[in-house]
């Protein structure tokens, strides 16, 4: 743990540094709210021409950094032939699921089980499968969509640390995003399961979803929910859920998904664009 980075994320309390980011981020003080807002911009250089409001528009922090896009900024492929992007942001890794592991980074990887807060059996399905790893950076848009059409079958909430889940930590924290706090949303497809595990970071002051509003962040159980046939399904494309402050999405896929060749760790993504092409035929096809 030499990296002073790495050991300051060990030290530093996770639950508490996010509560108070997260105060101020909800904060509508016209004052602090504007001044958080143009800091924000002017760091990472966010495009707000592709935003659908202007700067004075919002009434929080949190309400810019979740910020919906213009009408057609992000064209959707075609999704009965791909899969598309969940997130604008850049590939931490993607590949195969070979014996209940995924990759995380040279020398590291954590295991479905883990991800899916500790069931086997759930897990067992993605054996032999796909996973994509998204990184969202602050500039980043935050809302994240579904990769496929689906009905919603359940969600788990793990509850666990917030490290930051940029690469420089992704390679130097076991079981990252096994480690961090999570929810998992778990989709059945007419071309199989899938599951989108939004997972929290430092300073992450909470994930909200379209379907159960603002998740209860920061608890110390588990928390699992089913939902009954038909209750939720969705489009590729539709949105299911925010990050208020930034994170990652991983995507785990049954067998039946391949990545399109020219995508490889650190290349960047926007929602919506083909990310892997079905090789599954479609249930009744």
């Amino acid at each position: 743990m030499a990296n002073p980075f790495i050991w300051l994320q060990h030290a530093l309390p996770h639950h508490g540094i996010s509560r108070l980011a997260g105060r101020f981020a909800g904060s509508e003080t016209p004052w602090l709210k504007d001044r958080l807002i143009r800091r924000f911009i002017d760091a990472y250089d966010v495009d707000m021409t592709e935003a659908a409001r202007p700067v004075e528009a919002y009434a929080s922090f949190n309400d810019f950094f979740t910020r919906e896009l213009k009408p057609g900024a992000r064209p959707l492929a075609d999704a009965e032939e791909f899969v598309v992007s969940p997130a604008d942001g850049a590939i931490s890794q993607i590949g195969h699921i070979e014996e209940g592991r995924i990759f995380q980074a040279k020398g590291r990887e954590f295991t479905a089980t883990q991800l899916l807060g500790g069931d086997p059996e759930l897990a067992r399905r993605f054996e032999g499968g796909t996973f994509a790893t998204i990184y969202l950076s602050p500039k980043d848009y935050h809302r994240v969509h579904m990769p496929a059409a689906g009905e919603l079958l359940g969600t788990i909430y793990v509850p666990g640390d917030l490290f930051s889940v940029n690469q420089v930590t992704a390679e130097n924290v076991d079981d990252l995003f096994a480690r961090n706090e999570r929810l998992a949303a778990l989709f059945d497809g007419p071309r199989g399961c899938f599951a989108s595990v939004m997972v929290g970071a430092m300073i992450v002051a909470g994930i909200e979803t379209v379907w159960g509003g603002r998740e209860a962040a920061h608890a110390p159980h588990l928390r699992h929910r089913t939902f009954s046939d038909g209750e939720h399904n969705f489009a590729a494309g539709d949105e299911m859920g925010r990050f208020f402050l930034g994170s990652t999405v991983v995507l785990l896929f049954e067998p039946g998904v391949e990545w399109l060749e020219q995508f490889s760790a650190g290349d960047s993504v926007r929602m919506g664009q083909a990310l892997g092409r079905w090789v599954q035929p479609k249930a009744g096809a």
